[in-house]
Order: structure tokens, then sequence, then C-alpha cells
């Protein structure tokens, strides 16, 4: 197993020295990767070290320890805290307790001690990561969401959200065993459930499920928002009516049996999962009839809208899976988006004139997110690009296929360049507020993010990223370089330059100076 990573910090170098040798760190499971002497440079090293335990005194200049352990916990939360001191008081073990400390221990430190305290310390770290890594505590856990998961998956089916190349893996991990040469979405609406609306959805489910039983049917009912939904796959070729006669009769028991009048829209069939929130929505706009024909009984689509099927629309989930692929996804994955819509109209069977409102609809689309991400339309589409664009212009469906994955293409670079462009300005305006602010000894990453209108953590990796350094790094460097020329340039006393630079703390100051420079700041000056 991985060793744990540990930092030690201490000021004075002897108990450093002494604990980094005494401890047979290896046969303990742990490795040690760092040490500080104060907690600023302790603070620095694990920006970069991220260690599993950090062992620190109580007591040192800068920065005290339990200072140091209150940053840490809010960024390596994981991470568990020993603290050690030579003052016997107990206020300082109520700090180290709010403070996240797992060990406090008193001066002077025996190997002995320190042994027994990072075992008990290793057992809780490994037990964490067993806990992480347990596949079968993953799975039992898992098993006990798997009802609310399913009611999920059920959901996101009607609505769309699942690639229908994916449908049939999802439903085997989630152990469904739905499969049909047809499908067809179904809703509910119950009236005269007032005074116990929270009751009504589970109460028509449970009805449902009971008395829903069809030879050659698979029939699931789900809760839907505040109403009932009901998937069925029954084997190609067979009537849809069986299934609105059985919904009948079970809006006739919910009002026997609960008291009131539900209403059951049912969607026109479709031949694939991928298709069913057409024939959801084709159940909605049934239920929209029940003022018309009468409330309390299965209304079907196909009885009052015979022609719904010959039509096409570029839906929700269609904008939303092509508008992440682009900005989000690789060029296989907008490759794969396109195809997906480009094969939802060859399956509807119409004619290029009759998938003009589609196709319309699939441009507004790329307009949309031409512009919500401050690009020029001329930039995507061409100069004098007007609009006039209509499925009848190309020759075939791939054809259209070709020229949307071309402007998809496009947007995706151009975004591209635009966040590069956009990181490289917030590095910019980051460093021009550090040269401003440097003398200031309160400039944190936090001031500085609240400036940006950034997290700390997402601009943290940002700048790392784009400089190489991290913010405290940096920094320090303005800082040096500052201190550096004011030492050359003028006859300042140093602790006057060392406040200018941002350190209130004179000794810290030239501390850091001569960690840098490799020489005091009065050397450095006669130098």
């Amino acid at each position: 197993m991985e060793e744990y990573r540990v930092l030690l910090v201490d000021d004075e170098e002897d108990i450093r020295v002494g604990i980094s040798r005494k401890m047979d760190w290896a046969a303990l499971g742990f490795t040690l990767v760092g040490e500080a002497e104060n907690g600023q440079e302790a603070l620095e090293l694990a920006d970069t070290l991220e260690p599993d335990v950090v062992l620190t005194d109580i007591k040192m200049p800068f920065m005290d320890g339990l200072e140091l352990c209150r940053i840490l916990t809010r960024r390596l939360p994981a991470s568990k805290f020993v603290v050690f001191s030579g003052f016997d008081e107990f206020e300082y073990a109520k700090q180290a307790i709010r403070m996240n400390v797992s060990e406090y221990i008193l001066k002077p430190i025996s190997a002995a001690e320190l042994s027994g305290v990072l075992q008990r310390l290793k057992e809780r770290l490994d037990t964490e990561r067993t806990e992480r890594q347990n596949a079968e505590a993953l799975r039992s856990r898992y098993e006990e969401s798997l009802p609310v998961l399913r009611e999920l998956y059920y959901t996101h089916l009607l609505e769309g959200r699942v690639p229908p190349e994916q449908a049939a893996e999802r439903a085997e991990r989630l152990e469904l065993h739905f499969t049909g040469g047809a499908w067809v979405a179904a809703l509910g609406h119950m009236d005269g459930a007032a005074d116990r609306r929270e009751l009504a959805a589970p109460s028509v489910q449970q009805l449902l499920n009971d008395n829903l039983k069809l030879e050659n049917w698979d029939c699931r009912a789900f809760l839907y928002g505040d109403a009932v939904a009901v998937l069925a796959a029954f084997q190609g070729g067979g009537s849809v009516y069986p299934l609105i006669e059985a919904l009948d009769r079970i809006c006739a028991l919910a009002e026997s049996y609960l008291g009131l009048t539900l209403t059951v829209g049912v969607g026109m069939p479709c031949a694939d999962p991928g298709d069913l929130p057409q024939s959801a929505d084709g159940a909605r706009s049934a239920l929209d009839y029940r003022g018309l024909v009468g409330a309390g009984r299965a209304i079907y689509i196909g009885d009052l809208e015979p022609d719904t099927a010959s039509s096409i629309s570029f839906e929700e989930n269609d904008e939303r899976d092509l508008t992440s692929a682009v900005k989000l996804g690789d060029e296989g994955e907008i490759r794969t988006a396109v195809e997906r819509l480009v094969d939802k109209v060859r399956r509807s069977g119409l004619a290029a004139s009759q998938c003009n409102l589609f196709f319309l609809e699939l441009l507004t689309c790329l307009l949309r997110l031409t512009r919500s991400s401050g690009l020029e339309v001329e930039d995507v589409f061409g100069t004098g690009f007007t609009g006039a664009v209509q499925a009848t212009d190309f020759s075939s469906f791939t054809a259209m296929g070709d020229w949307c994955l071309e402007r998809c293409l496009r947007i995706r670079a151009l975004i591209r360049r635009h966040r590069t462009d956009s990181a490289g300005r917030t590095v910019e305006l980051a460093r021009d507020f550090i040269q401003k602010h440097y003398g200031e000894s309160d400039l944190s990453v936090e001031r500085l993010c609240d400036y940006l209108h950034l997290s700390p953590a997402y601009f943290s990796t940002l700048f790392k990223r784009e400089t190489g350094m991290s913010f405290t790094a940096h920094v320090t460097v303005v800082r040096m370089e500052a201190a550096a020329a004011a030492l050359r340039n003028s006859e300042d006393k140093t602790y006057l330059i060392a406040r200018r630079c941002g350190y209130e703390d004179a000794n810290y100051f030239s501390y850091v100076f001569k960690k840098h420079f490799g020489v005091t700041p009065t050397k450095y000056r006669t130098g």
C-alpha cells in the first residue's frame, strides 16, 4: 500500500533532525516528504506536497501551528494534524480541538510516543482509504440507492437525457430488463386530491403497479415531478389499445379507491427508447384535451391528432446534448451528437421540405451558442451570413450534417481560443493587482479573488498552470525583487523596506530574503 506523506514543522532544527532520524517512517507506513521551520514556509510547502499528515509545533515565529492548522484544514480537508508544545496549557488543547487536530503531544517528544500517535493515525487513514476503495461497501450503498436511481433513469429516459446508444447499457447497470419492439409514454394528471396532494402521486403509482398487468407488455409506473408517468414496452406490430383500455380501468379504480379523478394522456408509440420524449410530448398534448373529451379516463393522442407522427422537432434535450458536446467535448463527441440529430431526421421518414422547422431550430441553437460564448456570428458562419439557410438547400441529410458539424467544430475552436485568451488576461490582471498591492501585509489569494470575482480554488489552479508557480510563491518573488531594488538604491533601514514590501515582521523578512537570495539583507546591500 502507498505510504502516507508527512510534513514536519518546527522552528528548532535539533528537534526536526531528532524526529526525522529517530522515526522508522517506512516501517510505520509513512514517508517524510518535507520539513519547514515556521508556519509560513510550511504553508507554501503544503500547496505542493499535499501531505496526509502535518506534524507541527505550536509556538513558532511568523505563524504559529494552530493558525497553520486552521488554514490547512480548509485547503487539505482530508489531512490529519498533530501539534506538539512545551506548554501544558489547557487553552492550547481546546484551540487544537477546534482546529480539527487529531493529536496533541507535550514536549519533550519520545520516539515511542510519536510512533504510537502515527500508528493510530495510520489506522484512521487506512480505514478512510479502505472505505473509499472498498468495492463491497460501494456496491452495498449502490444497491440501497437502486430504487431511486431506477426512477431517475426512467425520468431521464422520458426527458431524452439518456443518449440512445447508452440506454441499454445503463439499464443493465441498474439491473433492469425492460425491452420491447415498441415503446409508449403515458402521463397521469390528478384532480380532487388537494387535501392530500403529497400522498396522491405515490398512491396512484402503487395502483398502477398493482393493476397494470398485460400479456406481452412490460409497464413501469414511477413518480414524475408531482405526478406519475408510465413507460410501456411491447412487441412491434402490436396495438397500443390494450394499454389504453387497461389505463381506462385504472382511472375508474382511482375514483373508487382513492376518491380522485385520474386522467392519463397516452403518446404515440415509437420504435426506439430514444424517441420516448416525443411520445411524452404527445401524452402532454393528450392531457390538454381533457376539458374537451372529459377527465377521468385514458386519452390517446393518436385518436385526436392522427398526424402527430408526421412531424419532428428539435427538443430541449437535443439542444442540451449538442451544446454540451461543443463546449465540453472533443471532436468525436461533437461528431456523435451531430450524427444523432441527422439520424433522428432520417428515422422520421420525412422529406427534406418537411424538416425545415427542425433545421431552423437547430440553426437557432448554434446561433444562441455563438452569442452566449461571446463569438462573432461571421467568424462562425462566414462573412455576410444572414441566417437564410433551409434544410432544402442541402442535397442530402448527410450534407446537412456535414454543414452543421463544420460550424460546431469552428465554434469549439473559437471557444477554446477565447478561453486561452481569457486565462491569459486573468493572470495578467492578477499580476497587475499583485504588483500594485504587494506592499500590503494583508494581500491574500482570497482578497485577489474577490477582486477578480473567481473562486480561490479555480484561480489557484489557473494561476499555477499559466505561470508555473503558486500565488504565494509569485508574491514572494515580487516582494523580494522590490526589496532588493530598495536595498540597492536607497539608504532606508531594513525594517522600513520590509514594511513597504508587505512584511510587518522584520525578522521574518530577513529570513525570507536570505532563503531567496542566499544572503541577509545587510550583506546584500554591502556586497
